[in-house]
């Protein structure tokens, strides 16, 4: 049975973008499995997961279901959403991971999964810091972010603008912006090894033959989605 944590968020996280903006989001916001980071993981079904921003548990559900790991836990902004995690994965921390007291001992988990979570942060190197001690040495981290330096936003800001969305890379709740370079340096100023820093999508052909011809000076503005792989120092 899944353990449900209910933690009272403070007024500070409502006015930082916190549960009254995701409560306006479309539900589908929050059932997206990344099956590339599932599909990455080995094979242990001894080993413990912990996600930060799980959603409704689905990633977490496939992880337990192909047995990559044997024990889920999770932090989850949004009361709904926990909610449902909390019928498919082992441990749900319900609140802000910036603010909440974390209940894991040190060395405790083989993987940290954070999709499309720092981006939403007030201070993500303090969080990243934050979860150091929670893993173990060499355990792996997969995080993906959007990239502000795409070419359309770098359009929008020849043209003098900055439109903010309800999803995408302009989400309005997003609170800190990270280009393919300053997101590997988030995660090395924080004590994690980066291994790899890629789009998370493969580009299309035509933007591969631009890439290819300008010898990869311009890749980051083709990707939509940063996807990083590292590991715990």
């Amino acid at each position: 049975m899944a353990l449900v944590k209910t933690l009272t968020a403070p007024i500070s996280e409502v006015m930082h973008g916190g549960v009254e903006a995701y409560s306006k989001k479309v539900p589908q916001y929050f059932d997206g499995i990344r099956r590339d980071y599932i599909a990455a993981l080995p094979h242990n079904p001894t080993a413990k997961i912990l996600e930060i921003g799980c959603g409704d548990g689905g990633t977490g559900a496939l992880a337990l279901s192909e047995r990559k790991c044997g024990y889920y836990a999770a932090v989850e902004i949004f009361p709904e959403a926990a909610a449902k995690a909390s019928r498919q994965i082992n441990e749900v921390v319900v609140g802000n991971v910036e603010q909440v007291q974390l209940p894991w001992e040190p060395d405790t988990f083989d993987a940290l999964i954070m999709s499309e979570v720092l981006e939403h942060l007030v201070d993500p190197w303090a969080t990243l810091r934050k979860i150091h001690p929670l893993l173990k040495r060499r355990a792996l981290v997969f995080a993906s972010s959007p990239n502000v330096s795409h070419r359309r936003v770098v359009s929008m800001l020849i043209r003098g603008e900055w439109n903010l969305d309800n999803a995408g890379i302009m989400d309005r709740t997003h609170l800190r912006w990270f280009t393919p370079k300053t997101y590997r340096e988030l995660f090395q100023s924080s004590g994690y090894h980066v291994d790899s820093v890629k789009e998370a999508t493969p580009l299309t052909k035509k933007a591969q033959v631009i890439v290819f011809f300008t010898f990869g000076r311009f890749r980051h503005l083709f990707m939509t989605q940063v996807d990083l792989r590292a590991r715990r120092d």
